[in-house]
């Protein structure tokens, strides 16, 4: 991204020491070949560059960013990352840090520039960390119209069925923080909703108070479950017309791009707080690439970079 020499003095300057810098030379970066532009502090000496303020600030193979972050959202574990790049699993775990964290700011970004939701839809998904009981919960929401994602939490419950009692038994009793998960993505996309928003959900009893909370002038709307068909990951329903079909398929699109969330699979989660990293990145890849029409550019275009990692 290309930015005027005053821009980048005077946010260096403003940065730390508020002296003024001015431009002291180059250096070559061998990971990208580009050539970067060094500053010095008149009054200090200190010296800084333009890669200081970037995200990537001393990677060094900053050319794996771009399709790690594509397949992170293309169902490709980490193991096999690491392996088909040719690096250590840190390397990867570390960038998936970054990345995913950036997907966090970017998201946020997104609901910003984006038009008042009118109609809105939410429900939970179910998995796990490390074992199934020790079961998550993940609560999401979506604009009806465009299947956009305003934004999503992840929180433990307890296990429930057959499982209970052997969870209780080798792990203790289990929180159920679903209430506290909602309210916080409540709290998060209520900027985005109109205010006479209308909001649909399955007819779980727990939603309804909450929702009459947070959207006192909202109409919700709710819906009986319905069976889960085997096509979808078992996400999308048995019926001829689903109502709830914006938040379903976006599930099943979580289930298909996210290797976690793959039915049947041995990439478990091992930390709820990857899985909500993981999240971010899927869904900044969903808004970007498959929702928006107008976004739908070839992914490696003429910057061969995502504007997520533009820097």
């Amino acid at each position: 991204m290309a930015v005027s020499s005053v821009t980048l003095i005077s946010s260096l300057a403003l940065s730390e020491c508020r002296h003024r810098f001015v431009k002291a030379g180059y250096f070559y970066r061998r990971c990208d070949k580009r050539r970067i532009q060094r500053f010095q502090c008149q009054l200090c000496g200190k010296s800084k560059s333009v890669a200081t303020e970037e995200h990537f600030y001393r990677q060094r193979l900053r050319a794996m960013n771009t399709p790690l972050f594509m397949f992170l959202a293309s169902a490709v574990p980490q193991r096999r990352l690491a392996i088909n790049f040719g690096v250590n699993r840190k390397t990867i775990v570390r960038k998936f840090r970054v990345l995913g964290q950036m997907s966090d700011a970017k998201l946020l970004e997104q609901n910003q520039h984006q038009q008042i939701v009118s109609v809105l839809e939410f429900d939970d998904l179910e998995t796990f960390e490390h074992s199934k009981c020790k079961p998550l919960s993940v609560t999401l929401a979506v604009e009806k119209s465009s299947r956009r994602v305003l934004g999503f939490e992840v929180s433990q419950m307890p296990a429930k069925g057959l499982l209970a009692k052997f969870s209780r038994s080798k792990y203790g009793n289990r929180r159920d923080e679903r209430f506290e998960g909602r309210e916080r993505l409540f709290t998060k996309i209520k900027e985005y909703l109109d205010k006479r928003v209308i909001i649909r959900s399955d007819d779980n009893p727990h939603y309804t108070l909450q929702v009459k909370a947070h959207f006192p002038t909202a109409t919700h709307i709710t819906t009986k479950g319905g069976r889960g068909a085997v096509t979808g990951q078992g996400e999308l329903k048995k019926q001829k017309f689903d109502p709830l079909f914006a938040i379903n398929h976006t599930f099943a699109k979580c289930r298909a791009d996210i290797s976690r969330l793959v039915r049947k699979t041995w990439s478990t989660t091992k930390k709820s707080s990857q899985l909500q990293l993981h999240l971010s990145i899927m869904t900044v890849f969903h808004n970007h690439r498959l929702v928006d029409p107008k976004l739908r550019h070839p992914i490696f275009g003429k910057s061969r970079m995502l504007p997520l990692l533009a820097n």
